[in-house]
């Protein structure tokens, strides 16, 4: 099973999509494990990760995944249920710090899916969705919001259950209803 979990920053995505983690691995057992995208390089940032941890709470297999990160899911046990937040981190490291060409990046999101499917892991990806403002002057920002959707129509096509959230609220947009 493979949900995508989309909204604004700061809408409450994370809480819905560690809530659906939750409801997934109490049905299906297993380990349940979070791929760690952010990195720690200001302050803010180490504070909002730091609330993440505080906010998710005990239980959780936390990892630090390269871009490739269908081989953190490889060495998964199956069956596990796992937690990406967040696919619009992860895009910015793929373009920003790696250089990395659009193709590549859409290629390594789809081996992870892929991956996940292979080893019966339940995988909820969060990301922000970026594309509700006024579009971007500056090239570079719109190269970057252009690879995000792309990401982002990919994975909704690939998913079991693609969920919007806004003002905290989970809109169903494919798949089964909660």
């Amino acid at each position: 099973m493979i949900a995508f979990v989309s909204g604004g920053a700061r809408s409450g995505k994370s809480g819905v999509a560690e809530a659906l983690v939750g409801e997934w691995q109490a049905a299906r057992g297993g380990e349940r494990h979070y791929l760690a995208t952010a990195r720690a390089g200001d302050a803010e940032m180490t504070a909002r990760i730091e609330r993440h941890r505080r906010e998710r709470g005990e239980g959780w297999l936390t990892h630090e995944p390269p871009l490739a990160f269908a081989e953190t899911l490889a060495a998964m046990p199956r069956g596990s249920t796992v937690l990406l937040d967040c696919l619009t981190l992860w895009a910015s490291r793929v373009m920003f710090e790696a250089g990395l060409p659009e193709a590549e990046g859409r290629a390594m999101l789809s081996a992870g899916l892929a991956e996940a499917r292979r080893r019966d892991l339940a995988l909820v990806v969060v990301s922000n969705d970026l594309n509700e403002d006024v579009a971007p002057r500056d090239a570079l920002v719109w190269r970057y919001l252009a690879f995000l959707q792309a990401l982002h129509r990919d994975l909704a096509a690939a998913a079991d259950r693609v969920i919007e959230v806004v003002t905290g609220r989970a809109i169903e947009w494919k798949g089964d209803t909660p």
